[in-house]
């Protein structure tokens, strides 16, 4: 890990320059970055992550004026979106120009673009626009399906065993947001909310019409955008999603069935415990306070040696839409086919 500079970032740009991998902050998480424009550079993203090569990447770029050159069609309804809310955490999806690889954008029609507004990211893409596309491919910076990177040394832990001397990984301290960007599909009008993120849908919606949602999440087995899978954000250790007021009997009979557990439970109100095998975190009382914490805390659980992550439900409200998504998708990911408030199997 390299502390972010001057110096650093305009390392960082030649190594893009270069074909290289460059792992960088911006307000949402750490992205692993290649030159979106070089498909053998776009390879390596896929390669170190063990990610499926017909995943579409999101393009990151330094001004509305290069997101537009990287587009065939660019729709007023990006048009005034990215004029409100870029640079932030928001990917706009659109029909892709010529010069954008099928390595980029999984053999489909579309890219997904955005202008991060983390003063890091910002420098870094500026800086490499000088001396190459300009353009960013950069998912994740973790291993496929794990749990988001939101520091530098998360994207050590899960990928410096598969990052070459040439890479990079600059390190400018937590993300602000700490989760990933909303993405909409404004290929359509309405235009549809793909993935619920860092900016949260009553701000699209002051702004723009939105289509009705017609599923609570897409499952195709070629997905049009990054973390559309059923699984995705989860960490080793397994995750169970529980409504409040289920959590102590499960608790309870969890242990006494499997005397050995060793339990952490996530919530937003702290119940007595007199077990030392149950660790109890509160969980804070607003979205943002969540979504920045919740990667950190994930990775930290993960290191400590527990059995199981029992964690409250969020409320089924739109301020809570994007959290709740992750964290659905975080208790698929011990393969257990289960929904919110179903007990997974003790073990």
């Amino acid at each position: 890990m390299t502390p972010a500079t001057a110096e650093t970032i305009a390392a960082g740009a030649r190594a893009l320059a270069a074909g290289q991998l460059v792992a960088f902050p911006t307000e949402t998480v750490y992205g692993l970055g290649a030159d979106a424009l070089n498909p053998d550079a776009v390879a390596r993203i896929f390669e170190a992550k063990g990610r499926p090569s017909h995943h579409p990447l999101i393009v990151h770029v330094s001004s509305l004026a290069a997101a537009r050159a990287l587009a065939a069609d660019w729709p007023e309804s990006a048009e005034r979106l990215a004029r409100k809310f870029w640079p932030g955490p928001l990917t706009l999806l659109v029909r892709r120009a010529g010069m954008v690889p099928d390595a980029v954008t999984g053999g489909q029609d579309t890219v997904g673009l955005r202008w991060p507004s983390h003063p890091t990211a910002q420098r870094l893409l500026e800086a490499f626009s000088l001396m190459g596309s300009g353009a960013v491919a950069a998912p994740s910076a973790n291993r496929f399906g794990g749990v988001s990177p939101s520091l530098a040394s998360h994207v050590q832990q899960s990928l410096g065993p598969w990052l070459t001397e040439g890479d990079l990984i600059l390190d400018d301290g937590p993300c602000g947001v700490g989760i990933e960007s909303t993405i909409l599909d404004c290929t359509v009008t309405p235009a549809r909310l793909l993935r619920p993120g860092g900016l949260s849908r009553e701000k699209i919606e002051a702004e723009v019409a939105l289509a009705v949602p017609t599923a609570p999440r897409e499952v195709s087995t070629l997905p049009r955008v990054s973390g559309s899978l059923a699984s995705h954000y989860a960490p080793r250790t397994p995750l169970l999603l529980m409504p409040a007021d289920q959590i102590q009997a499960y608790v309870d009979e969890s242990l006494k069935q499997s005397p050995q557990r060793k339990l952490l439970c996530w919530v937003r109100q702290l119940f007595p415990l007199h077990d030392p095998r149950v660790s109890s975190v509160l969980m804070p009382r607003s979205p943002d306070a969540v979504a920045h914490q919740l990667y950190a805390r994930l990775h930290e659980w993960d290191s400590q040696g527990f059995d199981q992550l029992v964690i409250e439900e969020p409320p089924a409200s739109v301020e809570w839409e994007a959290i709740r998504d992750r964290l659905v998708r975080a208790a698929s990911g011990d393969g257990a086919s289960r929904t919110p408030g179903t007990p997974a199997p003790l073990r």
